[in-house]
């Protein structure tokens, strides 16, 4: 097989198929090295590492449609390609290179959230129930047949970040029960119902600017699948700033969506519906991350005072 893939998720596939004596892997597919970070420093993608550490054959090619890469794939001649998150498209002439396909792990229940940002859409729109899908490629987003799929449960208070982990090593296992599945012919894909599918666009800035119209629990939901990019944000004082925060049942003084609430160092900001959010870190566009009590001290909050333009 090939295996094609980038960041931290793709690697518990990869640690395990290596692991499995079973599965020959005759390459791994993995993004340039890029400059990261302030310093710029080149930096190799996580599957990389752990290709280098196993003595895999690397290929980093800036684009994997070339005919040259084509040529590649063609010579190695794979029964299958695995393809998790690796972040380019694949054009059709490439699909039939490997005799069971191109087989991704996808982090929702497809037809659900297919796109770039299924984990975190997932999150920030309240979900209670996620899972991973093993399906087979075709020319569209997400669009392929269905393989296996599995279910996971979303924690009350779990990040975009822990759910990945949390996907990524349940993922490990279903790929490999999918491909034995393939391989051994018992395992036939099924159509997607597209009636059913929802998207799920990989995040932009704007996602994360916070409409305190929303209830506080819509709220805390995208701040939980926005983290930690774009995170979520709004202004004060004519400055962006970065907030954490949580739902707390409580009275409101004000029904103005956006209003501060200071009490005995703990602040708080009327959401939609009369809720309420206690915030509990801020980090204002140029400084670093403070409590909310710092900041409440440190900002000196006047009384009537509101985020994101209420007053």
């Amino acid at each position: 097989m090939v295996f094609c893939g980038t960041p931290q998720f793709a690697v518990p596939s990869l640690k395990r198929l290596l692991s499995e004596s079973e599965f020959e892997i005759l390459g791994v597919f993995t993004q340039p090295d890029r400059p990261k970070g302030r310093g710029h420093e080149v930096a190799v993608s996580p599957v990389k590492e752990v290709a280098r550490a196993a003595g895999a054959a690397i290929h980093q090619p800036e684009r994997i449609r070339t005919p040259e890469n084509e040529q590649t794939l063609h010579k190695l001649a794979p029964d299958v390609i695995v393809i998790i998150a690796y972040g380019q498209i694949i054009p059709g002439r490439l699909l039939p290179i490997p005799r069971l396909g191109w087989i991704n792990l996808h982090a929702s229940l497809l037809p659900k959230y297919r796109g770039a940002a299924p984990i975190a859409w997932a999150i920030a729109n309240g979900e209670s129930v996620t899972g991973n899908t093993t399906m087979r490629i075709d020319a569209g987003m997400d669009t392929g047949e269905l393989l296996l799929q599995q279910e996971l449960h979303i924690g009350p208070e779990e990040t975009a970040p822990e759910l990945a982990v949390r996907l990524s090593e349940a993922g490990a296992g279903l790929m490999v029960e999918t491909l034995r599945g393939l391989e051994g012919g018992t395992l036939r894909g099924l159509a997607q119902d597209h009636s059913a599918a929802s998207s799920a666009p990989i995040l932009r800035r704007e996602d994360g600017r916070i409409d305190w119209s929303k209830p506080a629990q819509e709220i805390y939901n995208r701040m939980r699948g926005f983290a930690p990019w774009p995170g979520t944000y709004t202004e004060f004082r004519g400055q962006s700033c970065h907030l954490w925060g949580k739902p707390v049942r409580r009275d409101v003084t004000s029904h103005v969506p956006g209003s501060l609430m200071v009490e005995r160092g703990r602040v708080f900001v009327t959401c939609g519906a009369a809720t309420v959010l206690e915030i509990l870190h801020v980090k204002v566009e140029g400084r670093k991350q403070v409590t909310a009590a710092e900041f409440a001290n440190g900002a000196r909050l006047k009384a009537g005072e509101g985020l994101g333009g209420s007053s």
